[in-house]
């Protein structure tokens, strides 16, 4: 699978760009226009910069408003034709997009647009290049990637053929089988873009709101598997207008543009009778059996106060690391790893971020599997030295350079807590049972730009769908929340992309130097027995204002003993149609971390409503007035 992306999806000077498309791992690149025109250098130098970068000039464009042109106006449409010929010929390409004509003085007709083909195309032949058609949704005449094949094949000459482009194609709801009719040697390039399903003017939509495949809502995987029946073995190259992207980070947006077509070769690779596109093979998705643990770095003294909030949820702490200063504390399947070493990646990231979970381990059926699949899809892996008959847990970087480690129980590395700690004492005298079971969900906070970025990673290295964006209102703004979820529920991550640090989520990332874990949901199959046992053990609740538990009392018909019920434990209830759903919240510790207990009755969502309250309540302890300080 030959992969390439127009320099227009990506941010940056076109040399910027270009590193970065070689960096990412593509074999060519498409020349927009106006990247060229920007550049101060000479076609023959943008070539020679490409080669020497290793890449090949898959395609210029755009060329605008060609066929169809009265008489008036066709001359120079031929005349700017062959000034285009000029630069490609230095620049070394061979292929140049023709977009169908939005002109308003255009005239309509295949046989005239198909004679129109025609002639360029002897006049590109001359020059030893080639023409490819492409049928813009918008389109004054041609916006049908059937109308378009219908002129390319009317004009019956080798220099002329068909662009396909996914988003033209699949905004319009176009059938896809027609592409499985055109011969491949006539699909000049393929573009592919995704996007979510907006309903707006099919320019603004293409212009803003484009984005990699799967990361939008569109069947391009269903569009690619049309293409490759055909049989066509040519570039599939990345053509992303997107607002975000422009502003975004140029290496990263490269990197997860060519992971998103190597995912898409691989989605397509494994579908049923499909005929498979020429990428590397790679193990399945990795499924997620649950979360192995949570790390935690610190220092001695924050350490200790960490410590003291972990007790008072019931967790004690039961092994301590053979060689490291790592303490174990359990509850359930639950396993928190507190990191006080001084040295080491841990010790490096609380130099960075403070106190913070910067790592986590997934429980998979085979690690080593999801590693090479990590791996070939662009992840960074991570090593580093352990002791002597230590297990060396496999692991790649994540979400703000924090560590996914994989685990699995088909080798020691299901048995690391039994091989790298040593057993304490039963602390079980000191503190009540919290009857805390699992993980339930783990909230990770980013920045909004990089929210695609790690949907993307999420859900192409391991077996999970994303949910739909929600809004969470913060009294100081709104933060985009989406969720990466399994169907069994082992894996539960929600991504909350802030867009200001004047919001709770935007203060975490500026507090803490970048993305990160900044909440940890646990399950209990009774809230209230388990909120009466932390009472016990000295925590203490976020207080929830009285007024919200009128108001949830009247929403939901509730009974009023109930409502009594919650308002005392400073429970905050939700319902969807599947049940109900009970949230208990600690306090913030450090930079606004804090924990959160649930119960599930049913219920499938994360309490999107009541985060406001939660919100509020948070800031109220943070600072005064809730509200960072500038």
């Amino acid at each position: 699978m030959k992969t390439s992306i127009a320099t227009v999806s990506i941010s940056g000077e076109l040399p910027e760009k270009l590193e970065a498309i070689a960096k990412a791992g593509f074999d060519g690149v498409e020349i927009f226009e106006n990247d060229f025109l920007a550049f101060d250098g000479s076609p023959r130098d943008v070539g020679k910069m490409v080669r020497d970068f290793g890449l090949e000039i898959t395609l210029f464009q755009p060329f605008r408003d060609f066929e169809g042109m009265p008489p008036s106006h066709r001359q120079r449409t031929f005349d700017r034709a062959e000034r285009k010929f000029d630069v490609m010929q230095e620049l070394g390409t061979d292929l140049v997009l023709v977009c169908s004509n939005v002109s308003p003085v255009s005239l309509g007709g295949i046989d005239r647009a198909a004679d129109d083909f025609r002639e360029l195309g002897e006049r590109a032949a001359k020059r030893g290049l080639r023409v490819g058609y492409e049928a813009l949704a918008w389109g004054r005449h041609i916006n049908d990637h059937r109308d378009a094949w219908e002129i390319v094949r009317r004009a019956d000459h080798p220099n002329i053929g068909l662009i396909l482009d996914s988003f033209h194609t699949l905004s319009r709801k176009i059938d896809i089988n027609s592409i499985r009719s055109v011969p491949k040697d006539k699909i000049f390039i393929v573009q592919l873009a995704d996007a979510p399903l907006i309903d707006m003017d099919l320019l603004y939509w293409s212009r803003h709101f484009r984005n990699m495949p799967g990361e939008g809502d569109l069947p391009v995987t269903a569009f690619t598997a049309a293409i490759a029946e055909t049989g066509y073995d040519g570039y599939f190259s990345l053509e992303i207008f997107n607002d975000q992207f422009r502003g975004g980070s140029t290496r990263s947006i490269a990197a997860d543009g060519h992971r998103s077509l190597i995912y898409l070769g691989d989605q397509v690779r494994r579908l049923p009778n499909s005929k498979r596109l020429n990428v590397p093979p790679m193990p399945d998705r990795a499924k997620v059996k649950g979360v192995g643990f949570v790390e935690f770095t610190a220092d001695e003294t924050d350490a200790a106060n960490l410590i003291a909030i972990l007790k008072t949820l019931g967790f004690r702490k039961t092994k301590i690391h053979r060689s490291k200063k790592v303490a174990l504390y359990s509850q359930g399947d639950i396993r928190l790893l507190v990191n006080t070493e001084e040295k080491g990646f841990a010790n490096t990231s609380f130099a960075v971020h403070g106190t913070s979970a910067y790592a986590m381990a997934l429980e998979v059926e085979n690690a080593q599997d999801a590693l090479a699949r990590a791996v070939a899809l662009g992840a960074e892996p991570f090593r580093q030295p352990v002791g002597e008959g230590e297990v060396d847990i496999p692991a790649i970087h994540g979400v703000g350079g924090g560590l996914i480690y994989l685990i699995d129980t088909r080798s020691d590395l299901g048995r690391f807590s039994e091989i790298d700690f040593i057993p304490l004492e039963d602390e079980a005298a000191v503190l009540v049972p919290a009857n805390l079971e699992r993980v339930d969900h783990i909230a990770q906070t980013v920045s909004y730009d990089e929210m695609l970025t790690w949907l993307l990673f999420y859900t192409s290295i391991f077996e999970a769908h994303k949910t739909p964006m929600v809004d969470i209102i913060d009294p100081s703004g709104v933060v985009r929340s989406q969720v990466v979820e399994n169907d069994s529920g082992d894996l539960r991550l929600t991504l909350n992309g802030a867009e200001n640090r004047r919001t709770l989520a935007g203060r975490f990332i500026a507090e803490t130097f970048g993305s990160g874990v900044q909440h940890l949901a646990f399950e209990t199959k009774d809230i209230f027995a388990t909120a009466a046992a932390l009472r016990q053990n000295g925590f203490r609740p976020l207080p929830i204002s009285s007024n919200y538990y009128g108001d949830v009392e009247a929403r939901f018909g509730l009974d009023p003993e109930l409502t009594e019920r919650l308002k005392a434990e400073n429970i905050l209830y939700d319902q969807d149609e599947h049940g109900e759903y009970f949230q208990l919240y600690s306090s913030t510790f450090g930079e606004g971390f804090f924990f959160e207990i649930v119960e599930r009755r049913g219920y499938h969502g994360y309490g999107a409503p009541n985060a406001i309250f939660r919100i509020a309540a948070l800031k109220k302890q943070m600072r005064p007035g809730g509200l960072p300080r500038e």
